[in-house]
């Protein structure tokens, strides 16, 4: 595809402190998430991503409201999630209601479908955790057809059949933009081109350059299922200052907290500053000045091909003052820059 290269950011909501360390509220978190995509708005950057969790240190888990929010006060950055975990969600509902921030926003909606990395909202919500596979093929089977804008008649083993059902509000457009994201499982990425939907990377971690191979995978797939070719984001985490050393200062402890809090979760080690300075070095880790972070970036786009590239600018407690000056030089100047190195 031609390397013409959009530049997201994206967010999980995560709950943060001050700038002098004190708690901050999950609705103040949420208030400040918006403040965040109107600057984003204001410079220009193409995309905002907002996760779904339902854990205490998460303050989202309603995408689609906040992005209402937001959709009220900016007028051209596109609005999307950042997962909605489809899998333990009615895709009807889902679709109803990107539809509905589709026409707050004039057209600016987008979904990005997953499984997600968590799994709380399936206890929540009374899902088994024994289908988590046929759960999201039957859902995502669902939600495709709902995007046709069509009467639906449609059957599966987990919920009633539909039988010439339509499905309002529609979208102006006639089509919501959804894609799929993966976490790195060529089976996902096949999934992605079978029902021809642009893929995204979640890339969190190692060398962005393993990544290459479902990068063609994905295109393969496409040209032997003769769909046309399509979009391949990646969304990694980051964050700007106005030096190296002063990036690498300001989101270390927090980076730590939250990479140490959910690692007892899942029986990880502790992470250590010698893997930290390895992420930033040669890994995922999109860290440093505008210059560093911008190199960084430009060679992960020539490396893989995408797209389009979404920073997942918060981190744990990283306070919102300081993902606010991250952003702002993400729009002045990491993203003007890698512009000029692929031009």
């Amino acid at each position: 595809m031609a390397q013409h290269v959009e530049f997201g950011l994206d967010t999980f909501g995560d709950v943060t402190v001050g700038v002098d360390g004190s708690a901050i509220s999950q609705a103040q978190v949420i208030r400040n998430l918006v403040a965040e995509g109107v600057l984003a708005d204001e410079l220009g950057i193409d995309f905002i991503g907002v996760g779904e969790h339902h854990r205490e240190d998460f303050a989202v888990s309603a995408p689609e409201v906040v992005l209402a929010g937001i959709a009220s006060v900016t007028k051209n950055i596109r609005l999307g999630s950042a997962v909605t975990v489809l899998s333990s969600d009615d895709p009807i509902r889902v679709f109803q209601r990107f539809a509905t921030v589709d026409a707050l926003s004039n057209g600016r909606a987008e979904v990005i479908l997953g499984r997600g990395s968590f799994t709380e909202s399936f206890p929540l919500f009374g899902f088994d955790l024994g289908r988590y596979e046929q759960l999201f093929e039957e859902k995502l089977d669902l939600f495709s057809e709902l995007l046709k804008e069509q009467p639906v008649t449609w059957s599966g083993d987990l919920r009633p059949p539909l039988t010439e059902q339509s499905v309002y509000p529609h979208t102006e457009a006639g089509h919501i933009r959804t894609w799929i994201g993966v976490g790195g499982s060529p089976e996902s990425v096949v999934r992605a081109a079978r029902y021809g939907m642009p893929l995204v990377l979640a890339i969190i971690g190692g060398d962005p350059a393993r990544f290459a191979p479902y990068v063609d995978l994905f295109h393969r797939a496409l040209a032997q299922l003769e769909k046309p070719d399509l979009p391949i984001a990646v969304h990694s985490p980051g964050f700007i200052a106005d030096t190296d050393d002063e990036a690498a200062e300001q989101y270390w402890l927090h980076h730590k907290a939250m990479r140490d809090r959910i690692g007892a979760e899942r029986g990880w080690p502790e992470t250590n500053e010698g893997e930290y300075s390895n992420e930033i070095n040669h890994g995922s880790l999109y860290l440093g000045s505008p210059e560093t972070v911008a190199r960084k970036l430009a060679a992960t786009i020539s490396t893989l091909g995408i797209q389009r590239f979404d920073l997942k600018y918060s981190a744990g407690t990283l306070p919102h003052e300081l993902m606010m000056h991250s952003i702002e030089l993400y729009g002045s100047k990491v993203i003007p820059m890698v512009k000029d190195m692929l031009s």
